[in-house]
């Protein structure tokens, strides 16, 4: 019981954190939006996943931004 309230708990956080932070930062190239060269410290390039920003949508804000698009197709 202490650990599905554990987990219940943990859900309720982490959904509440995709709703006030939304993004998160890459994990290809760390939030810095750069790929480096590994020959040569001054060469980079910007990283294709987050298209040079740093910053990636949540996995959670996904899968809300989903279901909420789901639940407008289905009232219409």
């Amino acid at each position: 019981m202490l650990a599905s309230l554990a987990t219940l708990g943990y859900s309720l956080y982490y959904l509440l954190a995709c709703a006030v932070f939304p993004f998160g930062a890459c994990r290809r190239c760390k939030g810095d939006g750069k790929l480096r060269n590994p020959f040569s410290r001054r060469m980079f390039r910007l990283c294709p996943r987050c298209d040079g920003t740093g910053r990636r949508v949540r996995i959670g804000r996904r899968i809300y931004t989903y279901l909420n698009n789901e639940r407008r197709k289905g009232t219409r």
